[in-house]
């Protein structure tokens, strides 16, 4: 298995690339492209891109223990849908949204458990609730959209601190992602998660409880995708059954694309929030110069092949050149000369 300290550099090497991309990308959209740095874009550009991020950070985590997890954006409308039906059964928000979170908690229990006790892989679980999740939504709340939510949780999501572009909704995600970035690389849950990821079996012989980290990670990214779908309708001011549709490719696609390697056992958090909000910033860019959304959709498939290759590519030429190096090194001192 690859030293720990060169699998730490590569991620490095990787996290400065696409956040070196993303600051290209704004300087040269604050130049070139008409509106991009008003204030009212930039709040919009961070405010779309937060239901991204929110989602990011527990699959991240899933990703690192080589799991993943399709069902999120299901998981985030069937939240809305709930919260859309139970407001107008005469539930107040305060009430609502707790009910909302356990849900999402339910969804990814059931998600985890399937994986971790039937031993099924993740993608194909993923793959299926995403269907049923779905499904159920529609049951939930049918065709109707619900729109009346009180004012004060609407500004919240969807207002900006002040006269300043930063959105209200951006501080709590900062303090969540504090708590993700150290909970993942900085505590034994974090360290067990790269082993998972690296070597299952040898993550249990270490003594790693791999079915019980995993079904935390599975229930975090439901109740995530439940809070998702709480800000989604409110930031949005309409819950519906088919909100977030699509979500799912846009979190993988942003996460791969910071450097969390498919495989599992690779990659920083710091590295996929680069990455959501270099997709972000794609997709705010593309929208300024009115690229359709099907054109929009077909760049994030493009972006999400790149980001698996992307890395597998670096890796194999570090690996080529650590080789040529080792190659060409004199030898040590004291080793015998070939003989003929």
């Amino acid at each position: 298995m690859p030293e720990s300290g060169s699998l730490v550099n590569r991620a490095i090497r990787w996290d400065t690339v696409v956040g070196a991309l993303l600051i290209v990308l704004l300087l040269l959209s604050f130049s070139l492209v008409d509106g991009f740095g008003n204030a009212l874009n930039l709040s919009f550009l961070i405010g779309n891109t937060l239901p991204i991020a929110l989602i990011a950070l527990p699959m991240t985590l899933l990703v690192v223990s080589g799991e993943i997890d399709l069902s999120v954006a299901s998981t985030a409308g069937l939240s809305g849908a709930v919260m859309g039906a139970l407001w107008n059964q005469g539930m107040t928000i305060e009430a609502i949204i707790p009910v909302c979170l356990l849900l999402g908690v339910v969804c990814g229990l059931v998600n985890g458990l399937l994986v971790t006790r039937l031993g099924l892989p993740s993608l194909a679980v993923t793959i299926g609730t995403m269907a049923a999740y779905r499904g159920i939504a529609q049951i939930v709340l049918g065709s109707d959209a619900v729109t009346d939510f009180p004012t004060q949780y609407l500004d919240f999501a969807a207002g900006r601190i002040g006269d300043t572009f930063v959105p209200q909704a951006l501080l709590p995600f900062v303090v969540l992602l504090a708590i993700a970035v150290v909970a993942l690389h900085a505590t034994p849950f974090g360290r067990s998660l790269f082993a998972i990821g690296a070597s299952e079996e040898a993550a249990r012989f270490a003594g790693i409880r791999v079915r019980r980290q995993k079904l935390i990670l599975f229930t975090l990214t439901g109740l995530m995708a439940s809070l998702t779908g709480v800000f989604w309708a409110l930031h949005y001011a309409s819950a519906r059954y088919d909100n977030a549709t699509g979500l799912e490719l846009s979190v993988v696609a942003a996460v791969l694309l910071g450097g969390i390697d498919f495989d599992g056992g690779k990659g920083t958090l710091g590295g996929a929030i680069a990455g959501v909000f270099l997709l972000g910033a794609l997709q705010n860019v593309m929208s300024l110069q009115d690229v359709s959304a099907q054109s929009q959709i077909v760049v994030t498939g493009v972006l999400l092949v790149l980001s698996v290759l992307g890395p597998r590519v670096a890796r194999q030429i570090a690996v080529a050149r650590a080789g040529r190096r080792a190659a060409s090194a004199p030898p040590p001192a004291g080793t015998p000369a070939p003989t003929s």
